[in-house]
């Protein structure tokens, strides 16, 4: 079957084997499927869940994967786009997927915009774009994407994958990252992400500079003016939000 969509398929089942148990553990009821290709990683999620829907774009893989586990009564083969689809139609799920490279960080923020119902998600993706969601503050890595995620979701970094385990090998290194719901995120998160949005518009410049237009002269009074984004802890930025626009309160 030839490479389609510009994929690039794991095919070490070692770990394909430690992507499956992060995201599942022992057994999980349903787990929902993004970008199952070939169906590598399918058949290792397959024997740890108990209903299993996997979503791929490719009409032609779809087909294949119909046929090569037709015998497999758990499994749900959907056809489309995982960005056009509404994820939570099946019930409470855990997310897993190889993710293609150029939709990884729509794919994250939707799993993120997920409610509670959906507390695990575990993407294999490139690695420089999950150094971006593990970084620290004051590292060249952290960013928005860094503190979206990390507001949400406890994030670890499952395995570092080389090159070599795919097939055709991409230019690129991957990296496998497991996303846990936290138990307390802001009620407000919405409006906090929009509003370190604001903060990382330029992330050279400091605060006072990116937030002068939302804020004025009010900015000016705070310490933290004269930071840039990429110093700023998420509690740091929750709290100058509280200060800046009334905000508080957990939900």
């Amino acid at each position: 079957m030839p490479r389609r969509l510009g994929q690039h398929f794991l095919v070490r089942e070692s770990i394909l084997e430690r992507l499956a148990a992060a995201a599942c553990g022992e057994h999980i009821p349903r787990v929902i499927e993004i970008g199952p290709g070939r169906g590598a990683l399918t058949k290792h999620l397959l024997p740890r869940t108990g209903e299993l829907h996997a979503i791929e774009l490719d009409a032609e893989l779809a087909s294949y994967l119909r046929n090569k586990f037709r015998d497999e009564p758990k499994l749900h083969i959907h056809e489309g786009n995982v960005l056009d689809a509404d994820l939570a139609q099946w019930g409470p799920a855990v997310i897993a997927g190889n993710l293609p490279y150029y939709i990884t960080s729509p794919v994250v923020h939707k799993f993120l915009d997920l409610d509670r119902r959906f507390d695990t998600a575990v993407f294999l993706m490139q690695r420089e774009v999950a150094d971006r969601i593990v970084a620290t503050p004051g590292t060249r890595d952290y960013g928005y994407l860094t503190v979206a995620a990390q507001m949400i979701c406890e994030v670890d970094l499952i395995c570092k994958v080389s090159p070599e385990a795919f097939r055709p090998p991409p230019k690129v290194h991957s990296a496998g990252v497991r996303f846990k719901r936290r138990a307390q995120i802001p009620a407000n998160v919405g409006e906090v992400l929009s509003f370190v949005s604001q903060c990382f518009e330029r992330k050279r410049k400091t605060l006072r500079n990116n937030l002068r237009a939302a804020y004025g002269t009010r900015i000016d009074q705070f310490p933290e003016a004269g930071l840039r984004a990429e110093q700023l802890s998420i509690d740091q930025f929750i709290g100058l939000h509280q200060r800046l626009a009334g905000a508080s309160g957990i939900s």
